[in-house]
């Protein structure tokens, strides 16, 4: 049941508004925590029921664990800490990796060892960090008591539980404590136009791009894959896989306005970037801090010299992106923008300036060749992301850098499909996002946005006003139009 299905929309959705709206009548003010908790145990049910059990188990595991360290004995908190944090990365290691590791061993042994036939439940890469995170403040004594029923709403609330964002604690449950969860016109209209905002960029536009990614990518591995078909077919996938998680992070940010509850920025433009540091401050902003504060900090950080801080950034971005897939393409994508991270900040180093991508050339001239070259280097390293195994990397990679000719191929594609990504192109490099278009109405938990972009564009200012309303009406219509081609969101599959 995604966001974009008629399912959700249709059923789901209605049915958890009225019966929230209910309760916030002739309910006590609990019951409507009660509530969301158990539309989001049905939510998640939906996709698999056995889904729950890894779900409920880790909930009810890390809350007695937290309280624990916040009030356990001193002495003991660091086992407690160890404990905790392996238990819960065994409890991923298993679904996630298991079968991985037997493949590679039997690669690298020799051996035929059978991997066991484990189904991956949904969301267990979210909810295990976000509870990682969650014990770890517990023992350095930034949590506080609170009830066992918000923390059930705060890890298992179903607008960012598939697919992130990796919510903090610290960023939800004040809300729970400051304000009562209700219905506003305000919040009904931010969150209303949010979602549909997001759901037109994932029916409308990512959904579109899909055969176009796939008639390259799922092509007969025998059939010629040329220079022109290669670099088109790669930047439909970075298009495709932009829309789809940007519109999946609107939509996350709509839901949970719906119900008074503002979640965390997850996305900020990222192929607006001037640099791969940049990028990694706007693309899965909650996974790049989890990543930052929970290991790369502890690993030593930049605080033991440039050499140790390399080690850090590589085995911080090894680890992230063994955690998008237990696949050697996905370790390969993370060593990728380690060594794009390391070349960064040495460049930073030489440069000696807080904005050395600038140094290209002055002033807006700069900004735009560090914007290109950024979004190729990332444009490269999404070749190991979507391609299928090993083989495919190198065919791709070989048809790119021109080691098979220099043929551009593109005449079956047809003009229709390079207007489209040109125009994709200048959504993304020029428009300022939702949540930018948005701000006035503060939609993100955390300050405000500022548009970093041509100040006319900076224009484009959403207003409760009957020009917004027509437009999130048509493009409501067209959605529920196009829906029936619609597939999964691209990160439900980590």
């Amino acid at each position: 049941m995604v966001f974009s299905s008629y399912t959700f929309i249709l059923a789901f959705l209605p049915v958890v508004l009225i019966g929230f709206a209910l309760l916030g009548r002739i309910g006590p003010q609990r019951s409507r925590f009660v509530w969301l908790v158990l539309c989001s145990l049905v939510y998640c049910g939906w996709w698999r029921l056995p889904d729950l059990l890894p779900l409920v188990l880790s909930i009810a595991m890390n809350y007695r664990l937290g309280r624990w360290l916040e009030t356990g004995n001193p002495r003991r908190k660091r086992w407690l800490l160890i404990l905790g944090v392996s238990a819960n990365l065994a409890l991923l290691g298993y679904f996630k990796y298991a079968g991985f590791l037997m493949t590679s061993a039997n690669a690298l042994l020799g051996t035929t060892w059978d991997a066991p036939p484990i189904i991956l439940p949904i969301a267990i890469s979210f909810y295990t960090f976000q509870q990682i995170a969650y014990i770890s403040d517990a023992y350095l004594g930034r949590t506080r008591e609170h009830r066992f029923i918000d923390y059930c709403l705060f890890v298992s609330f179903f607008p960012q539980l598939i697919a992130g964002p990796i919510v903090h604690h610290g960023q939800m449950l004040p809300q729970f404590y400051r304000r009562r969860l209700r219905f506003d016109s305000a919040d009904l209209s931010v969150g209303i136009s949010l979602f549909v905002f997001g759901l037109a960029k994932k029916v409308l536009i990512a959904d579109e791009l899909s055969p176009l990614v796939g008639m390259v990518f799922d092509a007969d591995p025998g059939s010629p894959l040329t220079f022109g078909l290669a670099w088109v077919g790669l930047t439909a996938y970075a298009l495709q896989i932009y829309f789809d998680f940007s519109g999946y992070s609107d939509m996350a940010l709509g839901l949970g306005r719906l119900f008074g509850i503002r979640l965390p920025l997850n996305f900020n433009s990222p192929y607006r970037a001037t640099s791969v540091i940049d990028f990694w401050k706007r693309w899965h902003i909650t996974l790049s801090e989890f990543l930052r504060e929970y290991l790369y900090i502890p690993l030593g950080g930049n605080r033991n010299g440039k050499s140790r801080r390399y080690v850090n950034l590589m085995l911080t971005m090894l680890l992230g992106g063994l955690w998008h897939g237990a696949s050697w393409s996905f370790v390969l994508w993370g060593g990728l923008h380690g060594v794009y991270l390391m070349v960064n900040h040495a460049w930073r180093s030489l440069v000696g300036t807080g904005k050395p991508e600038q140094a290209y050339a002055g002033g807006l001239v700069g900004i735009w060749v560090s914007r290109v070259l950024t979004f190729a280097v990332v444009l490269i390293a999404w070749v190991p992301f979507r391609a299928d195994g090993l083989p495919q990397i190198q065919r791709f990679y070989s048809a790119m850098f021109g080691l098979s000719g220099f043929d551009t191929g593109l005449g079956e594609l047809g003009s229709d499909k390079a207007i489209i990504i040109l125009a994709c192109l200048l959504l993304v490099w020029l428009m300022p996002n939702v949540p930018t278009m948005m701000r006035r109405y503060r939609p993100t938990t955390g300050k405000s946005l500022t548009w970093d972009g041509w100040k006319p564009l900076g224009g484009w200012v959403w207003r409760p006003e009957p020009f917004w309303a027509i437009v999130t009406g048509l493009l409501t219509v067209g959605c529920l139009m196009q829906m029936s081609r619609a597939g999964e969101f691209i990160y439900y599959r980590f």
